[in-house]
Parts: structure tokens; sequence; C-alpha cells
């Protein structure tokens, strides 16, 4: 088969590694691709969002099967375009993204069905969204309705914090038309985990479980981020939670969007709130996360693209996966900066030393090619992955890895793991 990945970020660096180890797959590319996909797959210079070329690229490439990895050209109707054009697309239609696209949408959803979440209000006028977290009390959350690149929520551990973050959004316009209408939820206590399910319409199979890290900062301090690393498994998806996740949450949004008239096709990735009362969903994604993808293939035992193509063609239902008993640790390298300001254009060295540490896998998440210098390109740029008999051992071998790289613009979490390793 001829394959096309799309997107340039480290989650398509690993969706191109698992990819291209597949038998069934001929021909791989990726568009954009980065520095580090190269090694296993052709780059196309057409970006994610470039549909019309992405569509002549398929077309005059005779691609059998596209793989779209970011939300934003799924929520435009990216894989609708290309299966309007006969091409078979694994991801998910722009009526079904709105999973990811709207939360608004989701949380609707979830009242409608049933779906344990955390009670909310949403709000166009920042005055009726200040009165009702004044009436509320904190802490308490602002979320953004649309695609905010990670950075729309707030956790706001005070009521001025919280006002703060409404007008930033629906005043200052911080997110644009992402902004243009605010969530405000609930606080819930408890430990969030990422569970993630391909589904084709009417089955789910859920995959191993994954925690991230979220804030920049070790101790988890400082502002939200995309992620600063994770591990698989988590430990606090326990057989029985997993259950409950799959019966109260993930079931139940795939029958409800079946019997709304948009039926779900890809990767579900739900964030879930363990509290006391049981699993409770923060929100949907509508793609592999970034970084619990970078920890979830290494673990695959089983070849993915059967899978996806399965989930694709609606015959997930008798469909199995194989996982590793090992566990994953990803620790994200980012560049000065983030997440606010990165610096941009500085030079790492040391990838081929790290790459040589036992057990590990570098994945490129914001790299660009300067001659014969790498150079950072974004907020995160690497994403260095170890396989460990534990957590304890991947986590040894991941840092160890990060510590034979020499990239003094770079930095990133010491603390990958800890509440797996909490809970020993």
């Amino acid at each position: 088969m001829r394959i096309l990945v799309i997107g340039s970020g480290g989650r398509e660096h690993a969706l191109c590694w698992a990819i291209a180890a597949s038998p069934l797959c001929d021909r791989l590319y990726a568009a954009p691709g980065n520095p580090g996909i190269e090694a296993v797959a052709a780059c196309v210079p057409i970006g994610a969002m470039e549909f019309d070329a992405l569509v002549a690229f398929a077309r005059a490439e005779r691609i059998d099967f596209v793989v779209v990895g970011p939300e934003a050209p799924l929520v435009g109707g990216l894989a609708d375009r290309l299966e309007a054009a006969g091409i078979a697309t694994f991801g998910p239609s722009a009526r079904a993204a709105a999973l990811e696209g709207s939360k608004g949408f989701t949380k609707d959803l979830c009242a409608k069905y049933r779906i344990p979440t955390a009670a909310y209000r949403r709000f166009t006028q920042a005055l009726a969204a200040k009165d009702y977290v004044r009436a509320q009390g904190a802490p308490i959350v602002v979320k953004a309705d649309g695609l905010a690149a990670g950075k729309g929520v707030t956790v706001a551990a005070t009521v001025d914090e919280a006002l703060a973050a409404i007008d930033a959004a629906l005043v200052g316009g911080r997110f644009g038309t992402a902004g243009a209408e605010v969530l405000v939820e609930e606080f819930l206590d408890g430990e969030e985990a990422s569970v993630f399910a391909l589904v084709d319409g009417r089955h789910a199979l859920l995959l191993a479980s994954a925690q991230d890290h979220k804030r920049v900062g070790d101790g988890d301090t400082g502002p939200n981020t995309g992620g600063m690393g994770a591990y698989s498994p988590a430990p606090c998806v326990t057989p029985e939670i997993e259950a409950a996740i799959r019966l109260q949450i993930i079931e139940p949004t795939v029958a409800a969007m079946a019997r709304e008239g948009h039926p779900f096709k890809g990767v579900l990735y739900a964030g879930v709130m363990l509290t006391i009362d049981g699993p409770r969903l923060i929100e949907y994604n509508v793609r592999f996360g970034d970084p619990e993808c970078q920890v979830l293939l290494p673990r695959l035992k089983s070849d993915l693209l059967p899978a996806l193509i399965a989930a694709r063609d609606g015959v997930l239902a008798d469909f199995d996966l194989r996982w590793r008993d090992e566990s994953a640790v990803c620790v994200v390298l980012a560049a000065r900066g983030y997440p606010d300001d990165p610096l941009k254009g500085t030079e790492i060295r040391g990838l081929a030393a790290a790459a040589q540490a036992p057990g590990v896998t570098l994945f490129h998440a914001g790299t660009r090619r300067q001659a014969d210098r790498l150079l950072a390109d974004g907020g995160r740029v690497l994403d260095v992955v170890a396989l460990g008999k534990d957590i304890t051992e991947a986590r040894a071998r991941a840092y160890a890895a990060v510590d034979r790289i020499d990239w003094p613009e770079g930095f990133c979490r010491r603390d990958i793991g800890w509440r797996a390793l909490a809970r020993k």
C-alpha cells in the first residue's frame, strides 16, 4: 500500500515510525513531515491545511490510505475532502470532529446522553460569565470553546484568575474565534488519565492507558502546555476503572454520535478525571495525543496499519491488539521560553549518541535542517522515549539519553512519571 501521513510533529513521527514497520506499507509519504520523519518516509512540502494540494498529491501518487495526525485539518474537514475524492482516510468527518472542535458541543452531547462530566455553563458575554464565576466561587475552570493549541484552558485557583481568563478570551480576543465562546466548568478533583480508543462508527477498541504532564515545570507548576512528557501504562487505570470508562463514557459517546447522525471513525482520546465518584470526562480529542502517542506506539506489538484500516472500514468488532509488558516514558525537550515565546533557530547536537542509549527512540517534534545542522523550530522540539521493565527503568533510560543531547537552549521537566512512582 501507498500511505500518506499528514502532519509534522512528534505524534506524526511516531505514526510514521510505526506504519513504516508494517509489511503492508510499500511506500510512505509525510506532508509536510520533519527531519526525523525523513528517515522512514518521503517528506513533501505541503502543509496540513493545504487541502487542495493534499488531494491533488494523493491522486497523483495513487495513495491508498491517508492518516491525518493533527486536529485542525480534521476539524476543518480534510477527511471529508479526501473521502469525497475516493481516497480512504483514517480520521473523523468535520461533523464528528466537533467533539474536539467545540467543547460546548461535547458538553451538550454529554448532558443529553447522561455521560458523566463536570457541570458547566456556556457564555459569549463576559459580564454574564463573570457573574456566574462569582456565584460559583473557586477553584473553577474556564475553557475557550474552540481549538486553541492546548492553551485555551485555565484551571483557576481564585475567582480573580478566572475573571482574567474570561477577559482574555471574550474581551481581549486572545484565542480569536476559538475564544468567542467560553465554558465555565465545575472543578473536578482527582487524578487525570488519558484513554484512547479506535472507533469504527459503531464499535470502540480501547488502547493502552497513558498519563501526561501538562504544566511546564517540575511539580506540576507553571502554565499549561501541549504536554511535557508522558508514560504508559497509567497505574491509576486499573482494569475496573478501564471498564467503567469504556461502559460509561466511550461506548455511550460512540452510540450518541451515531444516533445524532455523525458517526465517529478514527481515534477518540478521552481526558478523564478519576474522582471519588467515578470517572468523569474532562474533554475529548479526535486524534492521537501528543506526547501520549509517542509512548503508546513503542508498546504496541501488533501491526498498527491494519487496525487503522479496520477503523475506517467499520470492521473493528472482532479486532484485537497486543501490547508489550514493558513501560514507556517520554521526556519532551522544549525550547527556552516555551510555552509563551520559544527561542527558535538554535543548534541541537548529540542525537546520534542519545539514540544509542538502551531502549531509546527519538521522535522529532519541532526541528528543521540547515545544511548539516539540526535546528530548533518550535516550542516542543524533541521527544525522548524509552522502554523499560517498569516506569523506574524506562524513566532512567530516557533521562540518560536526554543527558547525551547537547542543546544548551533546551529544557525539560525532570520529574516525568512522578505520579506512577508515588503509587509504589
